[in-house]
C-alpha cells in the first residue's frame, strides 16, 4: 500500500506558463505540497520524491536535472511522490522505484497475490518493477498486468519513449484520482487521495476501462498542454486477442437459465442437497479459504515481539465478515490475536425515537411536554446509545467464535463514536472521500473511518462496564464487500425475480458486477488508508469473482425462499457447513444502518442517500 502523487506542468524559462490567467507558481506549489501531505498519510513508513524535466527538443531526449536548473526552451516538469506502507517483504522500501540506468520510474500502490512469483521475503512492488523493466517491448505491459491478480493503482514513466502509463486494477480496488489540464488549472495531476473540494482541480476517479498512456514527448513538443492533452492521451485495452490473460477483465455472469422448477432447499440443515449444489458449497469454501490465506499470510512484523494483532476484520457479526474472520483463524498463527472492529455511533435521532417514541406523530403541546421531561430526566443515556444492531450481532457472534475456535484470542473492539466526535471529524472525512459527495457516501465513509481507526475498548470480563482502552495494531483489515453483489444479497434481486423471473435475476447480477468498479471501492480505499492501514477484499479476488460469476444462478440464491435462507443461499450453506450456525441465518443490514452512522439529525429520516452534500465552494 502506498500513496501516489504525480504532477505535470509546463515551464518556459523556469516559470509556469500562465497565459490564461491560471494559478501562479506559488499557488501551484502550495497545492502540490498539500497533496503530498495527504498522500503521505497513506504510507507512514517511508516517503520519496523524484523530479524529471522533459525538454521539447528535436532530439527527443528526456533530460533529468535538479529542480533548480532552467531551460530556455519550453519543457515539462514531472514530479513523482510516493509514500510506503510496508506490508510485503523483509527490507524497507522507499518509493518511487527508480531504474538508474534507463531512467524509468514506478509508483506502486497495490498487492500482487497471484500471477507473479513473490516469496515471503520479497516486496511485490519491487519485483513487479523488475518484470516491467525486463519486458522485451513496453507494448507488452498489458500482457504482464493481465497475468497478475490483486488490487492496484500505479504510475510508470518509460523514459526512452517519454510516455507515462497509469491504471487501476479491473475492479478498481485501489484509488487513483485524475485532474486533466484546464484553462484555469493548466496542469495534470494523479493522486491516490485529494485534499477535498478545491478550486485548484477537478478530480475524478480514474476509469478502470483500460491502461492509460500519456505521450509526454508529444505533449512537450506541442508547448500547450491544455489544448493538446486529449490527443496525447490514449486508453490501451487490457485484453489482447488470442492471449490467455486470466486477470485482464471481469468474467461475465453465467446466463444459463435454471430448470423450470429447480429443487427447493427446505432449510440450511437439509441432510440431502442436490449434487451440484453440494459441490458448489465445497468449491466456495475452498476458493474463499485460499483468498483469505493469501491476504493474511507473511505480513511483516513491525516489532520483534509477539502479542499485537496483525490482522483485523471490519466486523458486524453478519455472515460476510463472520466467515472471513473464521477463515482468517485458519491461517493466522494461533498465538496472535485477531481484532474484530465493531463501530457504533451515538445517533441523537435514533435515541430520541427509542426514548420518546415517534414524537413527530403526536400533537405539538404533548410533544413540547415530552421534550421538556426528557431534558430534565436526561433520557439520552450513553450506556444504551451504543447497542446498535451491529453491536448486538457482533457480541453474539464473538461468543460463537469462542466456542468453535478454541485457543484464539478474539479482541472484540467496541469503537464507540460520540455524536460530537463524529461531527468534529466530518470535514476531514468529506475531504478524504472526495470526489464522493452523496449523503450515502458520507454515512458509509464515517463508519469506515472510525472502524478502521481501531480506537475503542475491549471487555476484560463478563462484569458490566469492565473494559479497558484498546487501540488495534493491525494494519491489514479484511472487508466483506462484494458478497451481496456476487451472491444476490440485496432486496433488488428479489424484486427482479418477482417482475422478470430468473432472467431478471441474471440481468441484475450482471449489472451488479459491471457497477463494482465505478461504485465505492476507491472511496473506501481512501478512507481506510488515511490511517496508514490497508483494506483487503477476499470476496473480490478476481479468482473468486470468476468462480461465482460462472456458477448457475440458482446455486447462488433462491428468491423463492424466505430472507435468511434464499438470499446468498450458497454462502449461508457454506457457513453452516464450517460450523457458523448463528451467522448463517442472520439477515442483511447495511453498514450505515447497522452502526447508526446514517440520518443522525432530526428530520433526516427520509433523506435520500443519493442527495449531494454541500461542499466548501457552495454557499
Amino acid at each position: 500500500m502506498c500513496g501516489i502523487f504525480c504532477s505535470l506542468h509546463v515551464r518556459c524559462g523556469g516559470d509556469i506558463v500562465n497565459s490564461h490567467g491560471g494559478p501562479n507558481d506559488i499557488f501551484y506549489h502550495e497545492l502540490s505540497e498539500r497533496l503530498k501531505v495527504a498522500n503521505a498519510a497513506r504510507g507512514p513508513d517511508a516517503q520519496g520524491t523524484h523530479h524529471v524535466r522533459v525538454q521539447g527538443t528535436c532530439s527527443g531526449e528526456a533530460k533529468v536535472s535538479s529542480p533548480s536548473k532552467t531551460f530556455g526552451l519550453a519543457s515539462l516538469d514531472l514530479e513523482f511522490f510516493a509514500s510506503e506502507l510496508r506490508l510485503r517483504g523483509d527490507s524497507p522500501i522507499v518509493q518511487p522505484h527508480l531504474h538508474q540506468q534507463d531512467g524509468d520510474i514506478f509508483c506502486w500502490n497495490g498487492e500482487v497475490f497471484e500471477g507473479l512469483n513473490v516469496n515471503a521475503h520479497e516486496n511485490d512492488g519491487a519485483k513487479l518493477f523488475q518484470s516491467i523493466c525486463t519486458l522485451s517491448a513496453i507494448d507488452d505491459l498489458p500482457l504482464l498486468l493481465g497475468r497478475i491478480e490483486g488490487p492496484y493503482a500505479f504510475v510508470y514513466y518509460h523514459a526512452q519513449s517519454r510516455k507515462l502509463y497509469f491504471a487501476r486494477d479491473p475492479l478498481g480496488r485501489r484509488s487513483l484520482l485524475i485532474h486533466k489540464p484546464s484553462v484555469s488549472n493548466p496542469y495534470f495531476l494523479l493522486a491516490s487521495v485529494s485534499v477535498g473540494d478545491d478550486q485548484g482541480y477537478v478530480m475524478e476517479e480514474l476509469s478502470t476501462d483500460g491502461i492509460f498512456c500519456l505521450d509526454v514527448g508529444q505533449l512537450c513538443e506541442s508547448k500547450e498542454i491544455t489544448q493538446h492533452f486529449d490527443s496525447s492521451l490514449m486508453c490501451i485495452p487490457r485484453h489482447i486477442d488470442r492471449q490467455i490473460l486470466s486477470f485482464a477483465k471481469l468474467s461475465r455472469v453465467n446466463a444459463t437459465l435454471p430448470p423450470d422448477a429447480p429443487p427447493l432447499v427446505p432449510s440450511l440443515d437439509s441432510a440431502i442437497l442436490p449434487r451440484d449444489l453440494a459441490i458448489a458449497i465445497d468449491q466456495l469454501i475452498d476458493h474463499l479459504d485460499r483468498s483469505v490465506m493469501l491476504r493474511v499470510q507473511n505480513i511483516p512484523r513491525r516489532t520483534s515481539g509477539k502479542g499485537g494483532a496483525q490482522v483485523a476484520v471490519l466486523f458486524s457479526g453478519g455472515i460476510d465478515s463472520t466467515i472471513l474472520a473464521f477463515l482468517a483463524h485458519r491461517h493466522v498463527p494461533l498465538d496472535e490475536p485477531i481484532d474484530l472492529l465493531n463501530v457504533a455511533f451515538q445517533n441523537p435521532r435514533k435515541i430520541q425515537v427509542q426514548t420518546d417514541g415517534n414524537i413527530g406523530a403526536i400533537p405539538k403541546r404533548e410533544k413540547k411536554r415530552q421534550l421538556k421531561a426528557a431534558e430534565i430526566n436526561g433520557s439520552m443515556k450513553e450506556s444504551t446509545s451504543y447497542m446498535v444492531p451491529d453491536r448486538v450481532t457482533g457480541l453474539q457472534e464473538v461468543e460463537e467464535f469462542r466456542r468453535i475456535c478454541p485457543g484464539r484470542t478474539w479482541n472484540f473492539v467496541e469503537v464507540d463514536v460520540p455524536y460530537e466526535e463524529s461531527q468534529a471529524a466530518r470535514a476531514a472525512v468529506e475531504a478524504i472521500m472526495f470526489p464522493g459527495r452523496t449523503v450515502m457516501d458520507l454515512s458509509l465513509a464515517m463508519a469506515l473511518y472510525f472502524a478502521s481507526k481501531g480506537v475503542g475498548r475491549v471487555r476484560i470480563s463478563a462484569a458490566p462496564y469492565d473494559y479497558q482502552p484498546y487501540t488495534s495494531t493491525a494494519r491489514v483489515l479484511l472487508n466483506g464487500l462484494g458478497s451481496d453483489e456476487l451472491l444476490g444479497g440485496y432486496g433488488r434481486h428479489r424484486t427482479a425475480y418477482a417482475t422478470r423471473g430468473w432472467q431478471g435475476v441474471i440481468d441484475e447480477l450482471q449489472l451488479e458486477l459491471d457497477r463494482i468498479p465505478a461504485r465505492n471501492l476507491g472511496r473506501d480505499d481512501r478512507i481506510v488508508s488515511s490511517h496508514g492501514k490497508e483494506t483487503r477484499h477476499p470476496f473480490l479476488s478476481l479468482t473468486v469473482v470468476s468462480f461465482l460469476a460462472g456458477l448457475p444462478v440458482h446455486l447462488k440464491l433462491d428468491p423463492r425462499l424466505e430472507l435468511g435462507l434464499g438470499d446468498k443461499m450458497l454462502l449461508r450453506l457454506a457457513a453452516r457447513k464450517v460450523g457458523l450456525l448463528e451467522a448463517s441465518v442472520r439477515k442483511k443490514k447495511a453498514m450505515q444502518f447497522g452502526s447508526h452512522s446514517a440520518r443522525m439529525e432530526a428530520g433526516e429520516a427520509e433523506k435520500r442517500g443519493d442527495l449531494m452534500i454541500r461542499t466548501v465552494s457552495e454557499p
